[in-house]
């Protein structure tokens, strides 16, 4: 819970950028948020984080692993990687492709998981073309799929990365950070 006020302070910006994905903008908000988060983690169905910049120690953002799962036959884990959010002034920085090259990396490498699996409002164009340039694998959209944020329904577009393609989506990021 000691993340609540930074997380309050970064989503406290130019909220313009959040039309698509849930960033709470009352203390309230974010408690039940940073709450929920922790229970999914200690559920072992989650791995909550925040980004912060290095260079000001600010926190800019939060993402995390969700729907965690391990397949009992064969012995799998796989997640999704969601709730992703920076403030206005992070976007477009980098900090997204760093954020992903870390929990990829950490997802693959150290927890072995087979599958990595990211959804969006199919409306996203920006996040749809984040998660191209990142290497993830366009796989369709689902219609109708769930409530969107404005009060209708949405349809969820739909992206992965399996095991076997993370070392060029790796080697893309690393090109990509190295610039």
């Amino acid at each position: 819970m000691g993340h609540v006020d930074a997380l309050l302070e970064a989503a406290g910006g130019d909220r313009a950028s959040f039309a698509f994905t849930i960033v709470p903008g009352d203390r309230a908000a974010m408690v039940a948020y940073v709450e929920q988060a922790l229970a999914e983690q200690a559920a072992g169905r989650g791995q909550a984080y925040v980004a912060v910049d290095l260079a000001d120690g600010r926190v800019i953002g939060s993402s995390r692993f969700m729907n965690q799962q391990r397949w009992v036959e064969p012995d799998v884990l796989v997640a999704e990687i969601g709730y992703t959010w920076l403030t206005a002034e992070a976007q477009g920085s980098g900090a997204n492709a760093e954020m992903k090259s870390l929990m990829l990396t950490h997802a693959f490498e150290d927890l072995g998981m087979a599958r990595v699996s990211f959804m969006t409002d199919a409306r996203n164009a920006r996040s749809r073309a984040a998660l191209h340039k990142l290497g993830a694998r366009f796989e369709g959209v689902r219609r109708a799929h769930m409530p969107a944020f404005d009060g209708g329904i949405r349809d969820s577009a739909f992206f992965s990365i399996l095991a076997d393609e993370w070392p060029q989506v790796r080697a893309g990021l690393r090109e990509r950070l190295a610039r």
